[in-house]
C-alpha cells in the first residue's frame, strides 16, 4: 500500500528502506530502490490516475535526493 500514498518522501523513504534492507539485491540500494518504483509505474500503465502518477514520479526525486544523487532536469517540451 505505499504506493497508494499522497506524500512521495513517505513512498521515497519507504523503498530506501526496503532497498536497503533486502539481501537479495544484486545492484546499489538506489538502483534497486528506482527500479522498484518504476516497475510499479510501468505495470500500473494507463491505468494508473493522473494524480497518482504525478506523486510517484515525485517520489523519484525525493528517492534521488535521499540517495544524495542529482535531480533530473525537467524535459523541455517538444513542438510540433
Amino acid at each position: 500500500g505505499i504506493m497508494a500514498k499522497d506524500d512521495p518522501a513517505a513512498i521515497a523513504r519507504s523503498l530506501k528502506h526496503s532497498a536497503e534492507a533486502s539481501h537479495r539485491r544484486k545492484s546499489s540500494p538506489f538502483r534497486s530502490a528506482m527500479s522498484m518504483l518504476n516497475f510499479y509505474i510501468n505495470r500500473a500503465g494507463k491505468q494508473l490516475p493522473a494524480r497518482q502518477r504525478h506523486h510517484l514520479e515525485a517520489a523519484k526525486d525525493e528517492l534521488r535526493a535521499l540517495f544524495g544523487r542529482p535531480r533530473r532536469r525537467k524535459p523541455r517540451r517538444q513542438r510540433h
